[in-house]
């Protein structure tokens, strides 16, 4: 009886750690996406003639249908 007590203890010790993880796993990933959500949000200052330049360069070497 006493060794099925443990074996009960031992389980639900071992569910509340399991939650506690998948809890705590969870919450640092909320956080890290939020803290690198400024990081990707920012607009890249292109020139203008570079997007042009890149653009007839795609024009001119691609495969002509």
């Amino acid at each position: 009886m006493i060794a099925m007590l443990h074996f009960a203890t031992l389980a639900i010790a071992t569910i509340f750690s399991v939650t506690a993880a998948v809890l705590l796993h969870w919450l640092l990933l909320r956080a890290t996406f939020h803290l690198m959500r400024p990081a990707t949000a920012r607009q890249i200052a292109t020139r203008a003639d570079l997007v042009r330049g890149t653009m007839q360069l795609t024009r001119a070497f691609a495969p002509h249908r």
